[in-house]
C-alpha cells in the first residue's frame, strides 16, 4: 500500500507544486506524454503522485481516496462542508495567491461598503420586483460572509465562464470572484468593496481526516512529513 498524493495536472499551480517539493528532496514528475495523468516520486518510498483537476483535489481528499492534496483554500473551504472535520492544513506553499471578494459597478458611486449594499439590495428589489443578483462560482463562502455581515437582501447566481462579464450581460448586478491583481475587475469597470475580501486563498498541502491508514501508510506519511520540513 501507498500514501496518494493528489496534485494538479496542469499549469503553473502544477509546476510550483513540483518546485515545492523538489526543493525539499521529494522530486515529483509527470510520466509520459501531457494528456497521461500519471507520475512518479522520488525522494520518499511508498508515495503515489495522482494528477487530478484543483477543484477534484478536495472531493478525493474528503472521501478519502487520496491521503494528501495541493489545492487552493478556496476550492477547499468552498466545496466542503465543515471542512476542518475532513481534511487537516500541513503546509501554506506560497504560491497561487488570490482573493475571494464582492465587487460591484464602478458606476455606482454611493456603494463603497458592504452596508451600502444592503441599502442598494433592498432599494433594487423595491424597484424591480426581485433581488439584487451577485454572480460567483463560489455559493457556500459568499452565503456565509453576507450571513455574517447583515447582507440578506440579494440571490446568488451560478457563473461558470467569465464572471466579471456577467454584469455587461445584465445577468447580475455585482460578482464575488477570484481576484489577483484586480486587473480584469477594472478591466470591466468594476470596483472591489472597501470590506468585501470574503477570502485570501493560496495553494495549500491539505492531509485528508478521511483517508484509513495502516501501519506501514502510517510511517511512509511520518517520513514524508519529516523529509518536507513539517510537524505531523
Amino acid at each position: 500500500m501507498t500514501i496518494k498524493l493528489g496534485v494538479p495536472s496542469k499549469g503553473r499551480l502544477m509546476e510550483k507544486t513540483f518546485d515545492w517539493f523538489g526543493a525539499r528532496g521529494v522530486s515529483l514528475s509527470r510520466s509520459g506524454s501531457d494528456r497521461e495523468y500519471a507520475g512518479k516520486v522520488e525522494g520518499v518510498e511508498g508515495v503515489e503522485l495522482v494528477l487530478l483537476s484543483a477543484g477534484e483535489i478536495p472531493r478525493e481528499l474528503s472521501a478519502g481516496r487520496i491521503h494528501l492534496g495541493v489545492t487552493g483554500t478556496d476550492l477547499v473551504r468552498e466545496k466542503l462542508g465543515l471542512w476542518e472535520q475532513k481534511v487537516e492544513t500541513l503546509a501554506e506553499l506560497g504560491f497561487g495567491g488570490a482573493d475571494l471578494i464582492i465587487a460591484v459597478p464602478a458606476c455606482w458611486p454611493d456603494v463603497n461598503t458592504l452596508d451600502d449594499l444592503d441599502a442598494v439590495s433592498a432599494a433594487f428589489r423595491a424597484e424591480h420586483g426581485f433581488r439584487l443578483r451577485i454572480a460567483t462560482k463560489y455559493h457556500r463562502l459568499v452565503r456565509e460572509f453576507m450571513r455574517e455581515n447583515g447582507v440578506a437582501d440579494y440571490q446568488l447566481v451560478d457563473s461558470q465562464g467569465a464572471t466579471e462579464g456577467t454584469i455587461k450581460n445584465m445577468t447580475a448586478e455585482a460578482v464575488a470572484d477570484i481576484t489577483s491583481t484586480g486587473d480584469t475587475l477594472r478591466a470591466n469597470h468594476l470596483k472591489i468593496l472597501s470590506d468585501g475580501l470574503v477570502l485570501k486563498s493560496q495553494a495549500t498541502l491539505f492531509r485528508s481526516r478521511q483517508a484509513a491508514l495502516s501501519d506501514n501508510e502510517r510511517e511512509v506519511l511520518k517520513v514524508l512529513i519529516e523529509q518536507l520540513d513539517l510537524e505531523s
